[in-house]
């Protein structure tokens, strides 16, 4: 691929729009398997806990977050009108029933109360946010006193491998980097899980894949 041709894909990873936006959530679905059920299974749901996941893309995942615990309520926020638009449609028994809600919304600005979510998770988002310091702040102020948040990203080492994130303008995360991100903003520790992947091939590269996730509470 030509250097305008990555950006476009970089544009799309990060915000999918227009007539390729389905295909590429597919394919963000495919490719991210992995590194969304590792997330899930690291957040250990409880019955009647309140899930928020920022960047849900067409909202695949959400039926296999609902059915791990009795009484799960799950809040999906993207900044995609396109994935809110599928999202919504993938899940509107979900909806109907008032497990699900999804908003169309930027991380730093959600349209939820103070103290109102559980457990936040959030995969391979952090690359775009613009202003850390703002998301982690809204973080904070919607997740109850007791809460956590998993942020699962694909490591520095091998995120700098993919071509079309040379050209994109992705902030690129090892895992002291990461951890050094979260307590600087005001969130503690708790465990730190990385898995390998098998090996995917982009571009006509073979890469190696991991998955790098953070879980932190906020005292």
């Amino acid at each position: 691929m030509d250097n305008k041709t990555l950006k476009t894909v970089a544009q799309q990873l990060r915000k999918p729009e227009g007539e390729y936006a389905l295909q590429v959530a597919e394919k963000m679905n495919e490719g991210n398997a992995l590194i969304n059920r590792y997330t899930i299974a690291f957040l250990d749901i409880k019955p009647g806990e309140h899930i928020l996941e920022i960047g849900m893309g067409n909202g695949f995942f959400v039926p296999e977050i609902l059915g791990i615990a009795p009484d799960v309520q799950y809040t999906g926020c993207d900044f995609s009108e396109a994935m809110i638009e599928e999202a919504s449609k993938r899940n509107a028994a979900f909806i109907q029933s008032g497990q699900a809600k999804f908003h169309l919304s930027e991380a730093a600005k959600m349209p939820l109360k103070n103290d109102s979510v559980d457990k936040i998770f959030t995969v391979n988002t952090l690359y775009f946010w613009e202003d850390p310091e703002a998301v982690f702040a809204e973080f904070r102020r919607v997740m109850k006193p007791q809460g956590q948040l998993a942020i699962a990203v694909r490591p520095k080492s091998m995120m700098a491998k993919y071509p079309f994130v040379r050209v994109g303008g992705f902030q690129l995360f090892s895992k002291d980097e990461l951890i050094d991100l979260v307590t600087q903003n005001g969130f503690t520790v708790r465990e730190v899980l990385e898995k390998e992947e098998p090996a995917q091939v982009v571009s006509g590269e073979r890469i190696e894949v991991s998955s790098l996730i953070v879980k932190v509470s906020n005292n």
